[in-house]
């Protein structure tokens, strides 16, 4: 669980202070990033939630979803609310979310290998 909450307060940190993304060629290059973010992120709460918890496969990651969903959503509130350099985009709820749902497919396929 360590490792997931670390990275959940670095995240947050991140995407609290003003922020010079590197240029990926692409125009929705920092919705790429958004997503590679939330793959890990919901990787590592499945894995603490497994682990650490107890849980089932099935209840881990839903929980690791639902919490990182929810917590994407939560930053981009924080944004809004407590900086000036920052904004709330439901673009990046979207970009999250998608990262979440990668994560998850790729948990899912892992387990029915495994299994």
């Amino acid at each position: 669980m360590p490792a997931a909450i670390g990275y959940s307060i670095v995240l947050l940190v991140v995407c609290l202070r003003p922020l010079k993304l590197p240029n990926l060629g692409v125009s929705f290059g920092d919705k790429v990033l958004h997503t590679l973010a939330y793959v890990v992120l919901a990787f590592l709460w499945y894995a603490a939630f497994i682990y650490q918890s107890k849980f089932n496969s099935r209840k881990a990651l839903l929980w690791a979803c639902v919490f990182s969903i929810f917590f994407g959503m939560v930053i981009e509130v924080f944004q809004e609310v407590f900086t000036t350099t920052r904004q709330a985009d439901v673009m990046d709820v979207v970009a999250n979310t998608v990262g979440v749902l990668f994560s998850a497919f790729l948990i899912m396929l892992k387990n029915r290998i495994t299994s």
